[in-house]
């Protein structure tokens, strides 16, 4: 049931944070959007394992910048099979080794998959695979930097904050689109 009190809680974080917040309405599971007037800084899975815990109620946003016009827009593209890369200013706060591993992130192709090891040699530091899954896991602009397509050295699905069902649906879709493959497998 809403309450006057989720409709403020939205007011409330606007007003701390300075962002706007939207929810899109994708083939598997909503999406919260969090914006500034001109930048997104987090695209989330409503309700999954690491994304924000809401009833249908809850899910109030009015934002309707350009840009978020324009995310939204992209997103239908995605989820239609017509992009395979974002082209939208976001920014997202980390450290200087973060903000290295979610740029490498960008330079995974759409369709194709590398490992956490692989993404550690990438990134200058074969050592640092542990903090790389672990970047990897506070990535807060979910299918936009794509941290989908790294998966576990055996080729196993594993850790996605938007669950691992959405991983597999997400490599299938972009296997569909890049390759004519229906489904990958199993993981």
């Amino acid at each position: 049931m809403l309450h006057l009190s989720a409709y403020a809680e939205y007011l409330k974080h606007m007003m701390i944070t300075g962002l706007y917040v939207t929810y899109y309405s994708s083939p598997i599971g909503t999406l919260e959007i969090k914006s500034s007037v001109d930048t997104i800084h987090a695209i989330l899975f409503v309700n999954a394992w690491k994304g924000p815990k809401l009833d249908a109620g809850e899910m109030k946003g009015d934002a309707d910048s350009s840009v978020v016009k324009s995310c939204t827009s992209q997103l239908d593209e995605y989820f239609e099979g017509k992009r395979r890369k974002f082209d939208l200013p976001f920014d997202q706060k980390g450290t200087a080794f973060q903000q290295k591993i979610w740029n490498a992130l960008l330079d995974i192709p759409f369709g194709k998959t590398i490992s956490y090891l692989e993404l550690s040699k990438r990134t200058g530091n074969i050592k640092a695979i542990r903090a790389v899954g672990t970047t990897n896991g506070k990535n807060q602009l979910c299918i936009v930097v794509p941290c989908h397509r790294v998966i576990g050295a055996n080729g196993s699905l594993v850790g996605y904050g938007g669950d691992l069902w959405r991983k597999k649906w997400l490599l299938d879709h972009e296997a569909k689109y890049a390759f004519g493959v229906q489904e990958l497998g199993e993981w």
